[in-house]
């Protein structure tokens, strides 16, 4: 709104009494340390607390994106509204008398200020009308209902501030119109009575229903969710959007459960009014409800605000419908969750109850055991993907192996890859050791095909080449004169699914390959012979040698073949190829140092190597975003979140590669 210039006297006194722990603790859950109180910062996806709230300084300030500011400035920008806006606000809310530098303008002023202030008073008047009409005869069913059919107590009933809407069609249109005298366009702006198409007249929007008022995280009633009590659609009816209602950033019941989500340090999402009110009714208090509609991003960002380990359990209901609204409040998070940036959890009650069915025949403490034992959101998506099918038919198989590779080929986390490869190949070869083991080498293929569709050199530029020419460099190097850390080497390969892409780098790796199968086949033959040699040297017992396991003879076997005189060899045969790497065989001073820093030069070597596939991957993405059609919207959306994905992984290599290289650089060499 166009706020006139408010008086130099009113602002003062405004900042005077605004307490910005007050303000500041409406929107954010806030901890004592010391003098100070901490908190995660609102204006950024804060994962640990780094925001800080100063009461004796009345200021604000976040150590990781630098917001800073009084009480007026922190209410600006969360809201993103004006300076007058948030002035008036506060003097409301601290009773400061308002005064502008044109006595003229204080009519407008005040009618300015007084629309939210009168659409609150009438949605509590509303709320009040709809309590005591509970009360009445003609509230007999909405109570028994509440009292018989859902079982709750008068106590829970007051905590809601549960009510009934008269049938009649202009009941409270009369009320506060005709009694209370409140025009019928403001009543209209409430949200509480809809125009007759004739246009001269309103009738209730709620008629007949049980009342179940909405509130915002001040407590104060903004809209309302109205239950049919027969069979009038729709069964739930909600408020429309209005001035104070936003149902895209309303939560249910997160003015009573931020403190124990905060305490609890978990959220937990169900579906309905009642399962809210059924959980809280049985103490178990850290409970909301999205409002009708898919929950939203912007209400899972709200949620992260009041807790630090981000844990949140989605709890729908078992049923189709449940099924599907989980895969769809997933969709809106996976980059969220895949990110690690949320800590999702998926918990379906036994026999496909809501939490408001199962607490009729169970405990509290059972519901919480399930709460604990709900599974990853990954782990419950690869549950729906094999639930129903019969893997011993080709097609279903097929069907549900296609969908886990999509899943898998989304972890941008290479560790958690390979554990969920490993953990579905056991799955879905249900208990066959040998189809398991054929199963994650498939699994993993087909993984990394998702992951990169093709290893197209078209996407690579000169600075990749270079990039990868010393990494790749760096490794074999490493791999010929530094045995002792080959099995680290491979390991951090494997990982993260790097390969050499250079075509001399991988004929080289081919024949050290190849070179070290062959060695390890040799040692498995000669370690008998050894071992009769050491008897008859009294070196070692048989009981002594029988215990070497067989991995750890052919491991010391490859430590002692010399590789790089193997390899010289096949210059003869391979003279043009070998021509290429034949500069790796030897050390200068350089080199050296990055062999007496062997751990440092494998993570700084990997990283540069993902780091190009990243950006491989990145313009992939970006060249098929951009051939999307333009009503293709999924598609569109899904390009997008792939980009945003690898653009962050680049962003952790590179920080990843900046620790190395100071490592490197501190880390000084003690060879000769």
């Amino acid at each position: 709104m166009n706020v006139p210039r408010l008086h130099p006297d009113t602002i003062e006194q405004v900042k005077q009494r605004a307490d910005i722990v007050d303000v500041v603790s409406d929107h954010v859950v806030l901890r004592k340390q010391g003098k100070d109180f901490v908190g995660l910062c609102p204006f950024h996806d804060d994962k640990s607390p780094s925001f800080s709230v100063s009461p004796g300084k009345q200021f604000y300030y976040c150590f990781s994106c630098g917001a800073g500011g009084n009480a007026i400035k922190f209410l600006m920008e969360l809201g993103k509204r004006s300076f007058g806006d948030v002035v008036l606000d506060l003097a409301k809310r601290y009773q400061v008398p308002v005064k502008t530098v044109e006595p003229e303008q204080r009519q407008e002023l005040q009618r300015q200020i007084s629309l939210r202030e009168q659409l609150y008073e009438i949605l509590a008047i509303a709320s009040q009308f709809f309590q005591h009409a509970l009360k009445q005869p003609q509230g007999e069913v909405a109570l028994a209902y509440l009292k018989t059919d859902r079982g709750l107590s008068e106590e829970t009933i007051q905590q809601f501030q549960l009510g009934y809407a008269p049938a009649g069609w202009e009941t409270l249109t009369g009320y506060l119109v005709e009694q209370k005298r409140y025009a019928v366009e403001l009543v209209e702006q409430a949200g509480l009575v809809v125009p007759r198409k004739t246009g001269d007249s309103y009738y209730d929007r709620f008629r007949d229903r049980l009342m179940i008022p909405i509130h915002d995280l001040q407590g104060r009633v903004i809209g309302f969710g109205g239950r049919s009590l027969g069979d009038e659609q729709p069964k739930y009816l909600n408020s429309p959007e209005t001035e104070l209602f936003d149902k895209g950033k309303t939560l249910f019941a997160l003015d009573k459960a931020r403190a124990d989500i905060a305490k609890q340090d978990q959220a937990v999402v169900v579906e309905g009014y009642f399962d809210v009110i059924a959980l809280h009714a049985a103490g178990i208090t850290n409970v909301v409800a999205s409002l009708g509609t898919a929950l939203s991003l912007a209400q899972v960002r709200l949620l992260l605000r009041y807790t630090e380990s981000k844990q949140i359990v989605f709890n729908f209901d078992a049923d189709r419908a449940g099924v599907q609204a989980a895969e769809r409040a997933i969709g809106e998070v996976a980059a969220l969750a895949y990110r690690g940036e949320v800590q999702l959890r998926i918990l379906n009650l036994p026999q496909g109850k809501d939490p408001d069915e199962f607490l009729k025949t169970h405990t509290a403490f059972e519901y919480r055991t399930l709460l604990t034992q709900s599974p990853l959101w990954l782990d419950w998506q690869i549950q729906q993907a094999l639930a129903g099918r019969d893997l011993k038919q080709a097609d279903q198989f097929q069907t549900g192996l296609q969908q886990i590779v999509q899943l898998l080929g989304s972890l941008p986390n290479a560790t958690l890859r390979t554990h969920y490869i490993h953990r579905c190949a056991e799955l879905m070869s249900q208990g066959n050791a040998r189809l398991s083991i054929q199963l994650e080498e498939d699994l993993r293929l087909q993984v990394r095909g998702q992951r990169w569709h093709g290893r197209s050199q078209k996407w690579q530029t000169k600075s990749d080449r270079t990039l990868l020419e010393e990494a790749e460099a760096q490794l074999l190097r490493l791999y010929l004169h530094a045995p002792n850390f080959r099995s680290q080497i491979i390991a951090a390969l494997e990982a993260q699914d790097l390969e050499f892409s250079l075509s001399h780098h991988r004929f080289l790796w081919r024949q050290i390959l190849e070179l070290e199968e062959g060695s390890q086949e040799a040692t498995l033959l000669i370690s008998p012979a050894k071992q009769e040699l050491e008897v008859l040297k009294g070196g070692r017992s048989q009981e002594g040698r029988d215990s070497q396991s067989t991995s750890e003879t052919a491991e010391l076997a490859v430590s002692e073949v010399d590789l790089l005189d193997r390899l010289q060899d096949r210059c003869t045969d391979f003279p043009n190829e070998m021509r290429l790497v034949y500069a790796l065989f030897n050390l200068d001073e350089k080199t050296k140092q990055d062999i007496m820093r062997a751990p440092l030069t494998i993570r700084a070597a990997t990283a540069c190597m993902e780091r190009v596939m990243c950006e491989k991957r990145c313009r992939h993405f970006l060249s098929l975003w951009e051939k999307t059609e333009a009503g293709a919207i999924e598609e569109g959306q899904y390009y997008q979140e792939k980009i945003y994905n690898e653009k962050l992984r680049i962003e952790e290599l590179d920080r990843q590669r900046r620790v190395d290289f100071v490592d490197l650089v501190q880390v000084p060499w003690t060879g000769e």
